[in-house]
């Protein structure tokens, strides 16, 4: 039987491709979307823009872009934009179903229902919990987890403690999808962005990332200065927002710590690929596309302790005990010392991920909810991975 060709609008994302400020959803959309396409299906995704004028860009590999000016103010950017989109989506009456991104965004769920649209919402955790959001906003987030619980079609979720977590409080069952691994090619001649940065292969740490308290940069950076080695530490990346958090972090005065901003596309995956070890200090994380995306190159890894991290690298990467700057200086200090370890930990990681986290099936159960053919999908998400 012929697959049923969907019309499908995203909201909640920033940016596609990433950019300046995108988050893992934002690398979510840029691999699933285009697949979709790929597949005969029209996508059309809605990105924020602060200021005009609006990017000239209006596909990406057969995905429609379509900009909605936001406010820069953190937090209130999100929901404005996704109002704006919410309602350019009702008037237009051009697709089938929304994909929200980001359970705070639920609450235009109500009214793409009602317009008679098939609504499913992404939720990467339990945002209420997250120490980077004041106390209003996470009273919003957790009142918008009731909406998201309720409202949608279906809830899907990246991380199976979450999706246990949802599922215990709310007494109902939503949908399991991870994230892939696969990464693109690269030309591996082209090293323009390691001698940009003055670096040659195996000679640096890495960082991708946002720069807020979630991702643990105030613990990487000391647990990084008490360690001896000529190595440098490179942080990619910045905050979406002017904050005083990024402001402190760069305020450090060892001059083997690099900030060269932010870094796209070829160059950001050939800076993975050849560094001698890349680190994930989070506090907080869904599951995440960077450790997939760094596993899947097969490069050393490591991570904090906690439970969503651990799930993904079972015994393939270094563990640190969460938000301790000593324990991540120890693995910092055994990673430098053990290189032959390192590097056969990272291969048996590499084949792991590619055995679990399969892009071509997060695109299968993303359609088989889109067209109605699944209620759910993987209900039989195992929590010990």
């Amino acid at each position: 039987m012929d697959e049923q060709k969907l019309r499908i609008a995203v909201i909640g994302i920033r940016n596609m491709p990433p950019s300046s400020g995108s988050a893992g959803e934002d690398k979510f959309a840029s691999e699933l979307y285009p697949r979709l396409v790929e597949r005969g299906h029209e996508m059309t995704a809605y990105l924020r823009v602060y200021q005009k004028p609006f990017p000239a860009m209006r596909k990406y590999k057969g995905v429609k872009l379509v900009y909605l000016k936001t406010t820069r103010r953190s937090g209130f950017d999100t929901l404005l934009h996704s109002m704006k989109a919410t309602f350019h989506i009702i008037f237009s009456n051009t697709v089938d179903v929304v994909h929200i991104h980001n359970g705070g965004n639920s609450i235009w769920a109500i009214f793409l229902r009602l317009a008679g649209m098939r609504v499913f919402v992404s939720q990467d955790g339990v945002d209420w919990n997250r120490e980077k959001w004041p106390l209003y906003a996470k009273l919003y987030l957790y009142a918008s987890s009731l909406v998201t619980a309720f409202v949608p079609n279906d809830v899907i979720i990246d991380n199976v403690f979450s999706k246990k977590f949802f599922e215990d409080r709310f007494k109902k069952t939503f949908s399991f999808i991870p994230y892939g691994s696969e990464v693109p090619e690269i030309d591996d001649d082209d090293d323009e962005i390691l001698r940009t940065l003055g670096v040659n292969p195996g000679e640096y740490f890495l960082f991708v990332g946002r720069f807020i308290p979630d991702k643990g940069l105030h613990y990487l950076i000391p647990a990084f200065e008490q360690v001896e080695t000529d190595k440098k530490l490179i942080l990619v990346g910045g905050s979406p927002n002017p904050s005083s958090y990024e402001k402190e972090i760069q305020e450090t005065s060892d001059s083997r710590i690099v900030f060269p901003g932010y870094v796209y596309g070829d160059d950001v995956v050939r800076l993975m690929k050849d560094a001698y070890s890349y680190i994930q200090p989070s506090d907080v994380e869904g599951l995440s596309p960077v450790i997939l995306m760094v596993m899947g190159l097969g490069t050393p890894l490591i991570c904090s302790d906690i439970e969503e991290n651990k799930f993904i690298v079972r015994t393939d990467a270094g563990t640190f005990t969460r938000g301790n700057i000593d324990s991540l200086s120890e693995q910092l200090k055994f990673a430098l010392n053990n290189r032959k370890f390192l590097r056969e930990r990272a291969t048996r990681g590499k084949e792991m991920v590619y055995q679990r986290f399969n892009w071509e099936k997060v695109t299968d159960e993303h359609v088989a909810l889109f067209s109605g053919q699944s209620k759910h999908v993987g209900d039989d998400a195992d929590l010990s991975g």
